[in-house]
């Protein structure tokens, strides 16, 4: 049986030129059932350039977060095809690469496929300047210690899962911006959903709209976090205890469908 593929595209002032050219890749090499971008504070013309892409677009008045946005987009999908992937808006992962992380999941060797720069067989075209390249590094490298999810790359846009993996992690998923990656790996990871590491072909696409110091120490922060979130799924004793110290936080999607409520 073919496995149906949802795409969702993460975007907040993304070059259109750009963002039309990569969903039309997707399509290209990915054939899939839908895609939906879901776009954040959208500039003026933006909506104009983009209306005859061959993509649902869902357009937000503020700035979500990319974790926020995902969430929206795979909830939106998730009843209509088996698996969810997203992939960033800059395309840094190029369609055909994407493509690889995708058919890993949609061939059914894993249930959750990370994309990955660092990976030693990955092929990265262009690097990221100095500074993010070494904070990258040592969070990567923070990560392996804190997580019981080895991987050489857990931030790379580009991932895939089940819906049925998907349905099983959502309502551990507190995170809303760029730490919801770790987050999903760590969860994924303690409800023994199967992953895997998939190397790819990357980019680096100028003109980031992330901050490194504030976006390292958010994710920095987030670790911790998402390690907390998955010995509670462990059940550890020393996690459980501290959880029950601490008032409780709707996840996201509570959080996201509370919201959702209020503007109607």
């Amino acid at each position: 049986m073919t496995r149906s593929v949802g795409v969702v595209v993460p975007a907040y002032r993304p070059d259109s030129e750009r963002l039309a050219d990569y969903v039309s890749a997707l399509r290209s090499h990915l054939s899939p059932a839908t895609v939906r971008i879901e776009l954040d504070a959208p500039r003026p013309g933006v909506l104009d350039r983009l209306a005859d892409l061959p993509a649902t677009v869902n357009t937000v008045d503020t700035r979500r977060g990319k974790g926020a946005a995902i969430t929206a987009g795979f909830e939106a999908i998730a009843d209509d095809v088996d698996v969810l992937a997203f992939a960033d808006a800059d395309g840094s992962t190029p369609a055909a690469s994407f493509a690889s992380v995708v058919k890993s999941v949609a061939g059914g060797d894993a249930d959750l496929a990370v994309g990955s720069r660092r990976h030693p067989a990955s092929d990265v075209a262009s690097h990221q300047t100095f500074a993010r390249r070494r904070l990258g590094d040592g969070f990567a490298w923070m990560a392996r210690r804190l997580l019981d999810v080895h991987l050489y790359d857990y931030q790379c846009g580009a991932k895939a899962l089940t819906t049925e993996a998907w349905r099983a992690v959502r309502p551990h998923i507190y995170e809303a911006g760029f730490a919801w990656d770790i987050e999903l790996i760590a969860v994924a990871g303690a409800l023994g959903e199967r992953i895997a590491e998939v190397p790819v072909r990357w980019e680096d696409r100028p003109g980031s709209t992330v901050s490194p110091v504030d976006t390292s120490y958010r994710l920095a922060r987030a670790l911790f976090s998402s390690r907390h979130r998955a010995r509670l799924i462990r059940e550890d004793r020393l996690h459980t205890f501290i959880e029950s110290t601490r008032d409780h936080e709707p996840a996201l999607v509570e959080r996201l469908g509370e919201a959702l409520d209020t503007s109607e």
